[in-house]
């Protein structure tokens, strides 16, 4: 097909290692010429993927993507995967707290269609994008547990807690994708990348249900003070680690 040809070639001057993989997404998503020679035209100018297809797969689920919005990273599906596990019972109650797009709070939803899953996010453009992907009137704006309902204190077993955890001076350092397209307030996790994570860690015991779980990822190098950062408001912690995704994921308990 000389027109995919084209495409993966544009793509591949333009320095996107999977061109060919690129293309074809670009071929099926585009409902037309003009809409696919104006994909192909942003992807080439940097701009992620996800935000040009207005979609990313997550754990098992296509999830809308809008520009400007956290794209959901593969290695946090290894998040996703613990929390399924440790989920027990019926009709959990689920919170996807800096919930970007909603991806983790949507895809658990889809393995667990009993769950009652709500979401909260302090920027607006992610909250809107995640109304998409989850029941609208579960998704609360505001800083991290103020918006949420009053009745979810105490009750919640589940929270999926992706917070940013990029150190402030690491920021230049992320690709250009993540840098230049995503919120700073996605992936600023301040001077040491734990200062988000400290703050979730020191309200959530009021917030689990006896037993509920808390799930963090961070980075293998800030897993041993996050720990001590979660213990010191009374959790028990752990980490778990998955080498083919790069993925480390803090889980914390509320003890019976």
């Amino acid at each position: 097909m000389p027109e995919f040809t084209e495409i993966t070639d544009r793509l591949r001057a333009a320095g996107c290692v999977f061109a060919e993989d690129e293309a074809r997404l670009i071929v099926e998503t585009a409902t037309g010429p003009d809409e696919r020679a104006a994909m192909v035209e942003r992807r080439a100018a940097g701009l992620p993927l996800e935000h040009v297809l207005g979609w990313a797969e997550f754990g098992g689920v296509r999830v809308i993507v809008e520009p400007g919005v956290f794209v959901p990273r593969r290695r946090t599906e290894f998040l996703l995967e613990q929390a399924l596990e440790l989920t027990d019972g019926e009709a959990p109650v689920v919170v996807d707290l800096c919930c970007g797009s909603g991806a983790l709070g949507a895809a658990f939803a889809a393995a667990r269609a009993d769950a009652d899953v709500h979401a909260a996010d302090l920027d607006p453009a992610a909250t809107a994008c995640a109304r998409r992907n989850l029941p609208p009137d579960r998704v609360h704006t505001g800083d991290l547990f103020a918006p949420l309902p009053a009745a979810l204190r105490g009750h919640v077993d589940v929270l999926l807690s992706n917070v940013p955890y990029v150190p402030t001076s690491d920021i230049a350092l992320l690709p250009a994708e993540a840098r230049d397209h995503e919120a700073r307030v996605a992936l600023d996790g301040g001077t040491d990348g734990l200062a988000v994570l400290r703050r979730v860690a020191a309200e959530a015991a009021a917030w689990l249900a006896p037993a509920g779980h808390l799930f963090f990822e961070t980075s293998e190098r800030q897993a041993q003070a996050a720990v001590a950062a979660v213990t010191a408001h009374g959790l028990t912690a752990r980490t778990a680690e998955c080498d083919d995704l790069a993925a480390t994921v803090l889980i914390a308990s509320r003890p019976t």
